[in-house]
């Protein structure tokens, strides 16, 4: 017998889409990007990433300072940055959420390479204290060559 409760869902066709995969530090979010970005690129997707690690990797867990992210952007045409604006935010916990929900003044700024990826710091400031944050941000790129770093690939 047909269930007759069964809603349908209309599927709607993308030619590009962010991703946003955050939780705590250690719970396995650049494991998951890594997955989530493998898979994306055997079916055939451009894509560009952007793993983001916690000011404070050993923060207690489900603190904000602890929060850990890895961003994707595919599409099925040229990809050139790892996006703007997160069209899906898988949060593992409610830090994670807090932090990309509450609209704290956040940025990720470049944070060296791994296995000659680039990886990245995300720094998360007080409400309406955007100068501090800019701030930090830019004594940590004076203090630093990471912002001079480029993959392999991408030196010309």
């Amino acid at each position: 017998m047909p269930d007759t409760n069964a809603t349908t869902v209309a599927r709607e066709t993308v030619d590009s889409v962010v991703i946003r995969f955050a939780g705590d530090s250690g719970d396995g979010m650049q494991l998951t990007g890594t997955q989530f970005t493998t898979t994306s690129a055997l079916a055939g997707n451009d894509l560009a990433t952007f793993p983001d690690y916690p000011a404070e990797i050993r923060a207690p867990a489900g603190t904000l300072p602890g929060v850990s992210g890895f961003q994707v952007h595919f599409a099925n045409h040229d990809v050139y940055t790892p996006g703007d604006v997160v069209d899906v935010l898988v949060a593992m916990n409610p830090a994670a959420l807090a932090v990309n929900l509450a609209g704290l003044p956040a940025m990720s700024v470049p944070a060296g390479q791994v296995n000659g990826l680039p990886v990245g710091l995300q720094l998360i400031g007080q409400h309406f204290d955007e100068s501090r944050l800019l701030n930090v941000a830019h004594q940590l790129q004076q203090a630093s060559d990471w912002h001079l770093q480029l993959p392999p690939e991408a030196g010309l």
